[in-house]
């Protein structure tokens, strides 16, 4: 499975024109920072923060496009009964959404988790974004396991301005059928809507709200919260998102 996750991780990468390696010197850790400097308004890191987690052996890894740095990605270890790895942050330089960096990216750090016999690995995401959401729960095959009400609290950056920072934690057991199928490319059987089931609607365009109708973006903050909080706090589990119809719950009690 390691020579696998290494094949697709490098497949991605090279599919996207990258080369993503780890945090090597001190000037690539400024070149990140500035990155995340760059897509978020403010600085979410330090430089000082991020060497210290890249030595102690945390992940810490940069997508190069030649000698430009488009995509950074940081995680660091939960407790180690957990064998889990958090992943804090990823961004890719404005410009290039769609090109597959996000994507290499995160196969990169699939294959470095389980390199180090990590088998899952966790982040957070705002419901409210689509494109997000389908991502990381199709493209990548995790699955939001908890809802978390203003989880940072104000951000105040170019992205969150200051909306309530509600976030889904979202699980990726990089082992499981549905997570090796979409690492593949290869298409996985996504469940169909069924009589335990609910659909839970999200925005179409969170972003253009945010930035042409405030009022609605917060609207539509209350109205997932209020729809999809309550279910997964009674044990409905998030199994899919579909971008028109929005998120699957599951409301069958296993």
């Amino acid at each position: 499975m390691l020579d696998l996750a290494a094949r697709d991780a490098g497949e991605r990468a090279q599919k996207a024109g990258v080369v993503i390696r780890e945090l090597r010197d001190l000037p690539e850790a400024h070149a990140m920072i500035d990155l995340l400097l760059e897509i978020w308004g403010r600085p979410l890191i330090t430089v000082e923060f991020l060497r210290a987690l890249s030595r102690a052996g945390n992940y810490a890894a940069g997508a190069w496009d030649g000698d430009r740095l488009v995509g950074v990605c940081v995680g660091f270890h939960e407790e180690p009964a957990a064998r889990t790895l958090h992943s804090h942050v990823a961004g890719v330089v404005p410009g290039l959404t769609g090109r597959g960096v996000g994507t290499a990216l995160k196969l990169h750090q699939r294959a470095w988790a389980l390199a180090r016999d990590i088998p899952t690995i966790e982040w957070t995401f705002d419901p409210l974004v689509g494109r997000n959401a389908y991502f990381n729960i199709v493209r990548l095959g995790a699955l939001p396991v908890e809802y978390l009400t203003n989880f940072y609290g104000p951000m105040h950056d170019a992205i969150n301005g200051t909306d309530d920072t509600d976030r889904l934690l979202v699980r990726w057991s990089l082992l499981s059928p549905r997570a090796v199928a979409a690492c593949a490319g290869t298409p996985y059987d996504r469940p169909p809507a069924g009589p335990s089931s609910r659909r839970v609607a999200a925005p179409a365009d969170i972003e253009a709200l945010r930035a042409g109708d405030p009022a609605a973006a917060v609207a539509w903050r209350r109205r997932l919260r209020d729809d999809l909080e309550p279910l997964m706090a009674s044990g409905g589990r998030v199994v899919d998102f579909d971008r028109d119809l929005g998120y699957l719950v599951d409301l069958e009690i296993p």
